[in-house]
């Protein structure tokens, strides 16, 4: 929590100024979670199938809600769903859907909760790792900076043909701006605005 008498400082709507005196993107907020997501998490390269699944699922659950509601309940996710262990999920039957959809810890969707379970299996039957798959469509560098949260698009050319692939591979919950999401808080693309700490 923040020392009751701190103010953070907005510098302009895209950049807010925080108690420890770093500037970051206005997104993140007053929250101290919401924070240290923004510093330690959102932008870094994230590889690996586990990691990816889990965020890849994730990203499928914040659609339509904001993505401090999913982090809030990361912890009750991660218990949920076997710590987003692929071949445990995958293996999930109707009972598990069921309990699932009585956990109040975490978001009660039942098409988002049976995305997951298919999701894993589909993950299962790729030919070549899923992290291998979701980097391959990384944008070539981009020599931009972001002035502002205006100028960061919702969807582009690279997360539209990634929804593609893994939709035509059996995933669900992955369209072109669930997976732009995606290649922001993985790191495929660095979209921390000009000024922010984190940016570069």
């Amino acid at each position: 929590m923040l020392a009751a008498n701190v103010v953070l400082v907005p510098l302009s709507t895209s950049l807010i100024t925080g108690p420890d005196g770093r500037n970051r993107c206005a997104w993140s907020g007053t929250d101290s979670e919401y924070m240290r997501y923004h510093d330690e998490e959102w932008g870094t390269p994230l590889i690996g199938d586990h990691p990816v699944f889990e965020k890849i699922s994730l990203e499928g659950f914040q659609a339509g809600l904001s993505w401090i509601t999913i982090l809030r309940r990361r912890p009750a996710f991660r218990q949920a769903f076997a710590d987003f262990d692929i071949e445990a999920v995958a293996a999930f039957t109707d009972a598990d859907v069921e309990e699932l959809v009585g956990n109040a810890a975490i978001i009660r969707h039942r098409g988002k909760i049976s995305a997951v379970i298919s999701n894993a299996r589909a993950t299962l039957a790729l030919d070549d790792s899923l992290s291998d798959l979701v980097w391959s469509f990384q944008p070539k560098p981009l020599h931009r900076r972001p002035k502002t949260l205006a100028e960061i698009p919702a969807i582009t050319a690279e997360s539209a043909a990634l929804s593609v692939a893994l939709k035509k591979r059996g995933f669900r919950f992955v369209g072109p701006t669930t997976m732009y999401a995606l290649m922001q808080s993985a790191g495929l693309v660095d979209d921390h605005v000009e000024g922010c700490w984190r940016a570069g």
